[in-house]
């Protein structure tokens, strides 16, 4: 495996061997530096014997609810990362929204009144202009950038990989190939970007030995996402490609990859919940009292999607903070999983804090 290196302007060079790394900081010529992926990264407090640099390329896999990344050298593979993307989350949260504003419509207007008399707001300006992106696919798109930002402070990418969807035949609207081109332009502002069709990358995976899964899409190991991404990657070394010669003609593979074990993360984004005065219906019997819903600020100090460790029981847990309970006589807070799934309810007393919130839950 290769570490990351960063040099003294925290400007990415080529990954290194483990075990340099850890002479490096044993002699004091390089520090740990933490990141927002939780990969063991190293800077060094010297000038660097050189700056030459080889072709790293990324990957990225997109789906629905997945996406797979992959950072590959000719020789070595850098990371997986298998990501949770927001959709389904960001769908149910724009559907109760519709549902509530309804509802303080209907509750707005008096229908003893004429109708050319209600309260019917009437329309002031012209901004339906439907070229903006859905907010669930919008979401899905941020992650995807978000992460790609992070992978190139770490490594010197110098050519990111884009599977582009092509749905054909009677398969209907799919939301994978919506945003394509603007998440493609995106890419394009950071690195040198191309893409490349799913049939291409089947083939490439298979040549190069890795398996797929395609049971269950939502398992969350190498072999569902993110051994696509190591193939987008592989593609700029390695390409099938036709030939003729005086004999014979065909195709051949032309250029030669390593793929090697590499870091794996799951990566989420913390499910959180906007600040909601009105929850549903106002509470009638508590004037000026309602209930909390919502927002990422807790009276202990803690925010929303910190990372923390607490102990229970005995047993010690790592998760995200996701919310909190305050009585007159108990101070709990909930801690979630990277899937956001609650671990549980602790005493405050018996929370440390270990890392404050980045929007990313990224597994150890």
């Amino acid at each position: 495996m290769r570490v990351p290196v960063l040099d003294k302007d925290r400007k990415p060079l080529m990954p290194t061997k483990a075990s340099r790394a850890r002479r490096w900081l044993k002699e004091g010529k390089a520090k740990i530096v933490h990141n927002d992926l939780n990969i063991f990264c190293i800077q060094l407090l010297m000038e660097p014997s050189g700056y030459n640099k080889q072709p790293i390329a990324l990957g990225l896999d997109p789906g629905k609810k997945f996406t797979g990344v992959g950072v590959q050298s000719a020789k070595f593979t850098l990371f997986m990362a298998h990501l949770i993307l927001p959709f389904s989350d960001v769908t149910k949260k724009m559907s109760g929204r519709l549902i509530l504003r309804r509802a303080r419509r209907g509750r707005r207007i008096n229908r003893k009144v004429a109708f050319c008399k209600r309260a019917h707001r009437q329309k002031r300006f012209e901004n339906r202009k439907q070229n903006k992106l859905p907010p669930s696919i919008r979401a899905n798109k941020e992650l995807e950038l978000r992460v790609t930002k992070e992978i190139i402070k770490l490594f010197p990418v110098t050519q990111i990989t884009y599977e582009y969807i092509k749905a054909k035949g009677d398969k209907g609207f799919s939301p994978v190939m919506v945003g394509q081109k603007v998440m493609l332009q995106w890419l394009s502002e950071i690195a040198p970007t191309n893409t490349q069709e799913g049939w291409q990358t089947s083939i490439l995976r298979q040549q190069l030995g890795l398996s797929k899964d395609k049971k269950d899409k939502s398992k969350q190991t190498p072999e569902t996402h993110a051994h696509d991404g190591i193939a987008l990657a592989s593609s700029n070394f390695m390409r099938f490609e036709k030939f003729h010669a005086t004999s014979s003609r065909g195709h051949r593979w032309v250029g030669e990859v390593a793929v090697t074990p590499a870091p794996f993360r799951i990566i989420s984004r913390p499910n959180l919940f906007r600040r909601q005065l009105y929850f549903e219906n106002p509470v009638k019997d508590i004037p000026g009292n309602r209930k909390r819903k919502g927002g990422t600020i807790t009276p202990f100090g803690f925010r929303s999607g910190d990372l923390v460790k607490a102990d229970k029981s005995g047993k010690s847990y790592i998760g995200w903070i996701g919310g909190y309970t305050q009585t007159p006589k108990t101070k709990n807070v909930s801690i979630y999983d990277h899937n956001w799934r609650r671990i549980g309810q602790f005493s405050l007393t018996k929370v440390q804090l270990i890392k404050r919130s980045t929007k990313l839950c990224v597994t150890a």
